[in-house]
């Protein structure tokens, strides 16, 4: 078992849409041999302290109306800035309800049509995260998102959905620090998918600087 180690915070008990738990189970083991994964819902633990011993955080938090105390959402802007990873898959864009961690994100969700069957097209195939893994289809969230101005980014991963084609998956650097978004996610058959399962792996990997 690798010593470094990745922090993932979730929801297990004030859960809306998507619960963590079995969730964290997956992540844990997609990652295991690059990397040893914490799983926790304690927000508390974004403090510069705690963050220092870890390769990477991973975002699975819950949508709520709630901001994070700035004390938390300060110390993971400064990990990242300062060559942290971050790795946030589908619901974990929540962070953005604390907008100066959603311009760290480079996009803001805005709502999702119904669950369905989504073709991924891969427009990065030469990228790191990206190598090796081919077109695939998910059953899944079509989430929409609109892009912060003036931000670049890498799409990794892209669907056609009403007329458009949509982002799936995006990454880019953010100061000294890395930062990938992955769309899929929604519940757990969608960790069973294996192109995304490496999505996950190989962004975990980009994004802490194994990669």
């Amino acid at each position: 078992m690798s010593t470094l180690k990745a922090l993932a915070l979730g929801s297990y008990s004030e859960v809306k849409y998507h619960p963590f738990a079995g969730v964290d189970r997956e992540i844990e083991q997609i990652l295991a041999n690059d990397l040893q994964v914490f799983s926790s819902e304690d927000h508390g633990l974004l403090n510069k302290e705690t963050l220092s011993d870890y390769k990477l955080v991973i975002s699975y938090t819950e949508f709520s109306d709630d901001k994070i105390p700035a004390e938390q959402s300060s110390a993971l802007l400064s990990y990242v800035a300062g060559g942290g990873g971050l790795l946030v898959v589908h619901n974990g864009i929540s962070l953005q309800r604390n907008q100066e961690l959603g311009a760290m994100l480079g996009a803001h969700f805005t709502h999702h049509p119904e669950y369905t069957s989504l073709q991924m097209s891969i427009p990065a195939r030469e990228h790191p995260i990206m190598q090796g893994i081919e077109e695939f289809v998910i059953e899944d969230e079509p989430y929409y998102f609109e892009r912060h101005p003036y931000f670049e980014t890498t799409v990794l991963a892209e669907y056609p959905h009403e007329g458009a084609m949509r982002q799936a998956a995006w990454c880019h650097e953010f100061g000294l620090g890395r930062v990938v978004y992955l769309m899929p996610g929604h519940h757990l058959p969608s960790f069973s998918v294996e192109p995304f399962r490496e999505m996950i792996r190989r962004g975990g990997l980009w994004a802490a600087g194994l990669l």
